[in-house]
């Protein structure tokens, strides 16, 4: 990583308050380059702090696009950090609503020359798609980095129909933590407390809302840009990573949107900003990529972004089973188009007798972390003990076969029961029987005709079900086998179904694996800077001696049957900022099923996080518990928020909630 201290600009920052039409003024930190001329905004939207939680960050990009001529914007989202309002759910209308004034806002500034972009990763790439579908008239160009274009199917609350129990449990409990943080008097003033206990009055867990919509109806169509790509205007830049739960949406973006108003690149990342060096690599000069999408769309410069390829792909070599790579080889292909003239689908029919595919419920429980992050447990380990809990179907790589896009699955189903799930996962495997991860899908059997309704499975009868796996870029080498794995439980990506220990018979006479093969020997001169970024912000980590607890601990209570996951996200530790706030966070995932029972599934989130200014003498602690289970007919959830201010208990409530299981 270089970090760039001289910059073709001096820059300057300051912290301000944009106004709102309904008087709230939401929190914004401006680094603008000190000059006459006025310049394009750039604009980065999100709910989770900038004064503490993403000022890390903030400081590797923010400066360093002023210091190339642009005012670069970092807002928090009404309700949150030191912006004034009340939280709301995610993205909601309200949000986009205030995203648009805020566009409008920055437009009209005196060092603004009118021309917007926004750009974002997760929540701020979702966000600046959102608002891009708006057209505010400002807004020129985007760069939406791990993000998605569907919040049903690919989000963190359901996948293939399914319930997400990992992450639809796991981020719902971290936004009530984060949400019920206060604000911070350093830059919110004498009032903070009074904003703290109004927005902890109005608090409700987004777990009653997100299960109280378990089929794709108009709450997920909200905010869903493939609902009307035609609505986007501005220039969109769509980056992913092959690690990533949202990599299909650059090449759905890339489908969808006018060509030359496109383009995307998907390598080999985690969920994180690709010039930040975390693994998986190789990391790429982002800032320098995006640079020249800004400078093409908001300054009018061809800096040649638009003659290159439309998808700019990573394609891995094989590579052994791992939970980490500093780097994965491979190398940088280009389609110009997608779907792409050099892809084409090839056909693998399954062999062998019908199968009774009836997997234990703690399948899965070697499936990485939902959303990697570039820590040393995210990914995948080793899927021979996964494979041995599934049906597995097998082909021999005859010559190195390169994989690009979405494979596909059609199988041939008799199920007895009305509901159930099935899950494929595709993994190469190498001539000692080492099997590694390559991608893999869900069904919902209730969403086989639709996401958009629930569909009982007529008990005995026989269909076939069709559904994709998520993209990838893979090599498949000459000697190794193609291993198609089927399940009918992943715990705890995937929320078990009533009855599904029962399974279903699988029958190989009619069912296929179907892989996007590319030609591999066409010639690709695709390259990028070295990563650079602007001066860190100088945070420091305390030493500690307590011995860190295990990453991902898998406990096996052999008489009971049961099957414990402890999590640790490991999102920050304890850390102590240059203007002397001390921050630290703690939080523990459980994830426990017996391996027959369905219904004793259990995820647990335990969140600790405590603010504290010696200087000022404030010492804040928040406190909190979430747990979801469930019965055949509804899912059962409880959650709890204690927040205290030194050792006063300002806040506590408890709510318990049962939702009816209507899909999932």
């Amino acid at each position: 990583m270089h970090i760039r201290t001289s910059f073709p600009y001096e820059t300057a920052h300051e912290d301000l308050r944009i106004p709102l039409p309904d008087g709230t003024r939401l929190y914004a930190r401006v680094w603008r380059p000190l000059t006459e001329e006025p310049v394009p905004a750039l604009l980065e939207y999100l709910p989770y702090r900038l004064t503490d939680w993403t000022a890390p960050r903030d400081f590797q990009r923010h400066p360093w696009y002023a210091g190339h001529g642009y005012a670069s914007v970092r807002v928090d989202v009404r309700g949150h950090g030191n912006s004034e309002g009340l939280p709301t759910d995610e993205y909601s209308a309200t949000e986009l609503a205030d995203g648009v004034e805020v566009v409008n806002w920055l437009a009209a500034q005196p060092w603004c020359d009118g021309r917007v972009g926004m750009f974002g990763i997760s929540w701020g790439g979702f966000n600046s798609l959102q608002i891009a579908a708006l057209a505010p008239e400002p807004l020129k160009a985007v760069v939406t980095v791990c993000s998605t274009d569907d919040r049903y199917d690919n989000d963190v609350h359901y996948m293939g129909g399914s319930v997400l129990a990992v992450d639809m449990h796991a981020w719902a409990a971290t936004m009530l933590a984060f949400v019920s943080r206060p604000p911070d008097p350093r830059y919110a003033g004498p009032g903070w407390r009074d904003l703290w206990l109004e927005r902890l009055e109005h608090v409700d867990p987004f777990i009653h809302t997100w299960l109280d919509h378990q089929t794709r109806d108009a709450y997920w169509r909200h905010g869903s840009v493939c609902e009307d790509y035609g609505a986007i205007d501005a220039a969109v830049l769509a980056v992913g990573g092959w690690h990533d739960p949202y990599r299909d949406t650059v090449l759905r973006l890339v489908e969808h949107l006018p060509p030359d108003r496109v383009r995307g690149i998907v390598g080999p990342w985690s969920h994180q900003y690709p010039d930040r060096g975390l693994p998986p690599g190789p990391a790429i000069g982002f800032l320098q990529e995006t640079l020249r999408w800004w400078d093409q769309h908001l300054k009018g410069v061809d800096t040649g972004v638009m003659r290159e390829p439309l998808l700019r792909a990573y394609v891995s070599d094989s590579h052994r089973p791992a939970t980490a790579y500093d780097t994965l080889p491979g190398r940088w292909v280009g389609e110009p188009a997608w779907p792409s003239p050099h892809v084409t689908t090839i056909s693998y029919g399954l062999q062998g007798a019908p199968v009774l595919v009836r997997s234990p419920q703690h399948t899965g429980v070697d499936a990485g972390r939902f959303f990697p992050f570039g820590n040393d447990a995210d990914l995948p380990p080793d899927q021979r003990e996964e494979d041995a809990r599934s049906a597995c179907f097998e082909f021999a790589v005859g010559e190195e076969t390169w994989v690009l896009g979405r494979p596909r699955v059609r199988l041939r189903v008799t199920c007895e029961v009305p509901r159930g799930q099935v899950i494929a996962r595709l993994c190469d495997v190498a001539p000692d029987g080492a099997s590694t991860l390559v991608t893999r899908g869900v069904l919902n059997l209730s969403a086989r005709l639709g996401r958009d309704r629930a569909v009982p499975w007529e008990p005995g009868a026989t269909g076939e079900v069709v559904f994709e796996l998520n993209g990838i870029g893979h090599v498949f080498p000459p000697g190794h086998r193609i291993r198609l794995a089927v399940s009918s439980a992943y715990w705890p990506w995937i929320w078990p179904q009533p009855e599904s220990e029962a399974g279903f018979t699988l029958d190989p006479a009619g069912s296929f694996l179907e892989l996007p093969v590319r030609t591999h020997d066409l010639a690709a001169d695709i390259g990028f800077e070295d990563p650079e970024q602007s001066a860190p912000l100088g945070v420091n980590f305390p030493a500690t001696l307590d011995e860190p607890r295990p990453e991902r601990l898998v406990v096996r209570d052999v008489a009971k049957g049961e099957w414990c996951l402890e999590v640790d996200p490991r999102y920050g530790g304890t850390r102590v900022y240059p203007d002397g706030l001390e921050f630290t966070e703690d939080a523990l995932e459980t994830y426990t099923v017996d391996e027959t029972d369905p219904l004793s599934a259990r995820a647990r989130s335990e969140w600790s996080i405590r603010l504290h200014r010696p200087e000022l003498g404030w010492d804040t602690t928040v406190r909190t518990r979430s747990e979801i289970t469930c019965e055949a007919a509804v899912f059962l959830t409880s959650n709890e928020v204690i927040c205290t201010e030194g050792d006063e208990v300002v806040f506590h409530r408890t709510w318990e909630k049962r939702i009816p299981r209507t899909a999932g």
